[in-house]
């Protein structure tokens, strides 16, 4: 018995919320160890439909503890909201069964403003944030001005550190032609909140490490994907943490030898949200029908996600870098109907074929893809429960995609139905 890792693999969006829900109901205690509010997860459970972005998964699962690490920037208003709407769909939340790290971060409305106002003044150049605060916050925690949740015990402690907070923020705004934030809102937000907060607090690495010792089985469950990593991605457009599974490591606070399997979730094409190079973009017809049958808009956002092949190269490089034990395929039945299918193997860059992605952005944006094409199968893999249900060209697929990445599939979802899955490997089982 292991623990597991889930991370996404390409730039997020590839269907981690029903392979998470299929793990957190065999986990004991499932973990969030960084990002924010900017990333969700939808779960089906019994034709009930959860959308979470802050809380764990485990949530909504009687007998599970769901832990929000350290590594993750918290906005209360938004936390409450979501537990509130989970409570209205008759998800018991309580501190019984779940724990919020006392050192996470907060995400204030000024953070939120300066996001806005941000990206607004870059227009064509922008990132393609949210909008919802991530990025400043993290910001404010490494320059070491930022307030963490353990703070509202104190409210006068932390009303002078959000004068402190406003008094850096307001020199942009004012710069930008906006108005100031004032103070008092802000505070008074935060003290309707506190007693509502307070008693989910706690020391989540003393809780991890009694969950480890009791030889609990422990899910860190990773928003966004490798590539949007802050480090290892396709900088400047990723998201403002570290997505790599080093950082359920750090985000959680406990060992990087007790983290075990990584489990990468990819999906059999590739999409991205936002701003930023995407060497595989199908901006045609094809394109389109990934998109439409795929219904490749953003939980969070609503956005419509751009769509193209899969990139073997992009893949194969983020399991080098965050160490990805096996794949958990998704979305293949997205595939069905199309006469061939391209697989990125290589870029070109001006005139040379290279293997992995460039770190500059100007490269990045040159690139060209070098496909192998396949041809598509007939018949359907919508539903596929084991590998004598798929079409031949399709395991084929599967197969070459393995070659490619270097990763062995672990499991392969056939819709969005929690049990049209096949599994290859247990991830619990190491």
């Amino acid at each position: 018995m292991t623990n597991v890792v889930v991370i996404g693999s390409q730039w997020g969006d590839e269907g981690k919320g029903k392979i998470v829900d299929w793990l957190s109901e065999r986990a004991d205690v499932i973990v969030r160890f960084q990002g924010g509010h900017n990333a969700g997860h939808t779960l089906v459970i019994d034709g009930v439909e959860y959308k979470l972005s802050l809380l764990p998964s485990g949530i909504v699962r009687p007998g599970k503890k769901s832990v929000i690490g350290n590594g993750v920037v918290i906005d209360p208003n938004a936390l409450i909201a979501e537990m509130d709407k989970l409570i209205a769909q008759n998800v018991d939340i309580s501190p019984e069964n779940l724990l919020i790290s006392y050192s996470a971060s907060m995400i204030l409305p000024v953070h939120q403003r300066v996001d806005q106002v941000r990206e607004a003044i870059a227009a064509k150049a922008k990132i393609g944030t949210t909008g919802r605060g991530i990025g400043p916050a993290y910001e404010d925690k490494v320059a070491r001005r930022g307030l963490r949740l353990a703070d509202i015990v104190d409210p006068s402690a932390m009303a002078e550190k959000i004068h402190l907070l406003l008094a850096h923020h307001n020199l942009f705004l004012k710069g930008a032609g906006e108005a100031p934030m004032e103070a008092e809102p802000i505070i008074d937000s935060i003290n309707r909140l506190r007693d509502r907060i307070i008693p989910f607090l706690g020391e989540a690495w003393a809780v991890l490490d009694d969950a480890r010792r009791d030889g609990k089985r422990i899910l860190y469950e990773g928003a966004q994907g490798v590539m949007l990593d802050i480090d290892h991605g396709t900088y400047p457009f990723v998201t403002s943490s570290n997505t790599v599974a080093g950082q359920a490591a750090t985000g959680a606070g406990v060992g990087v030898t007790t983290i075990g399997y990584v489990l990468g979730i990819t999906k059999a094409y590739t999409t991205r949200v936002g701003s930023g190079p995407f060497p595989t973009e199908d901006e045609g017809a094809d394109g389109t029908l990934l998109g439409e049958r795929g219904h490749e808009f953003g939980t969070v956002t609503g956005r419509k996600r751009r769509c193209g092949w899969f990139d073997a190269v992009m893949v194969r490089q983020a399991g080098k870098i965050t160490g990805i034990t096996g794949m958990a395929l998704t979305k293949l039945d997205v595939l069905d109907g199309f006469d061939t299918i391209k697989i990125c193997t290589g870029y070109k860059l001006d005139d040379q074929i290279i293997d992995r992605l460039p770190v500059a952005t100007i490269d990045q944006e040159r690139l060209e893809p070098v496909y192998e094409i396949m041809s598509g199968w007939e018949g359907t893999t919508r539903g596929a429960r084991s590998w004598v249900d798929l079409p031949p060209q399709a395991v084929k697929y599967i197969k070459r995609l393995e070659e490619l990445t270097g990763i062995p599939v672990a499991s392969v979802s056939t819709s969005p139905e929690r049990n049209d899955t096949i599994l290859v490997h247990d991830p619990f089982e190491g």
